[in-house]
């Protein structure tokens, strides 16, 4: 199998944000008088809105992001780079990929600035879809604008909204288990502990590709 582009998710694959969006969420559970435990468990893989849509009908979804962006500044708004993550974009070298993220363009810019990861062409975020994951519109628009199908392209996710949407768009997904247990990722293709450790495997896919020019 050659592989002709990568898609990345970031939160939890490239970016290592676990901690800091759980401190972020349970402030604004408690804010809200809500389960932190299981606000937390609709977060992943999704836009915040989405995820106050579920959990707090009555509540303006804009008005909430303003909120939670606010909490996340108060955080620092820094995230480390997930271990493997520079050395990994550091070899792709002329191999198309893409980043397809839930999560918002200016602080995604801002925290891999800070992280020092370099940014691909192209770029998919929350607000540049009308459906967010565990929709695949976000990978299709990726491929679309690599001008790549959807089957020569591998997805990169930690969560099963996520490996979902990658598998909708007829990707290969290739999962880490670093935000959720493998079990939970069962539907990907194959599932590595770490970005770190699925990283060979991500460039032999994506070898052939390059060395015939794609």
């Amino acid at each position: 199998m050659a592989i002709k582009a990568l898609l990345f998710d970031v939160d939890g694959v490239l970016l290592d944000s676990t901690a800091t969006h759980r401190r972020i969420w349970d402030a604004w559970s408690r804010m809200r008088g809500l389960d932190g435990d299981l606000v937390w468990s609709l977060t992943h893989g999704r836009r915040p809105e989405d995820t106050v849509r579920d959990v707090a009908p009555d509540l303006d979804p804009a008005a909430e992001r303003g909120v939670l962006n606010r909490l996340m500044v108060e955080e620092g708004d820094a995230f480390p780079a997930a271990p493997g993550a520079a050395a990994l974009l550091g070899e792709l070298d002329r191999r198309p990929w893409a980043l397809v993220t839930s999560g918002s363009r200016t602080p995604v810019h801002r925290r891999f600035r800070l992280a020092s990861l370099p940014l691909p062409p192209v770029q998919i975020y929350g607000e540049d879809v009308e459906r967010s994951k565990p929709h695949p519109e976000g990978y299709l628009k990726a491929a679309e604008l690599l001008l790549i199908d959807p089957v020569d392209c591998v997805v990169i996710e930690d969560a099963p909204h996520g490996v979902a949407a990658g598998k909708a768009a007829g990707c290969t997904v290739i999962a880490v288990a670093t935000t959720h247990a493998p079990g939970e990722l069962a539907k990907a293709d194959e599932c590595f502990p770490s970005l770190e450790e699925a990283a060979p495997y991500l460039l032999s896919l994506s070898a052939a590709a390059a060395a015939h020019g794609h």
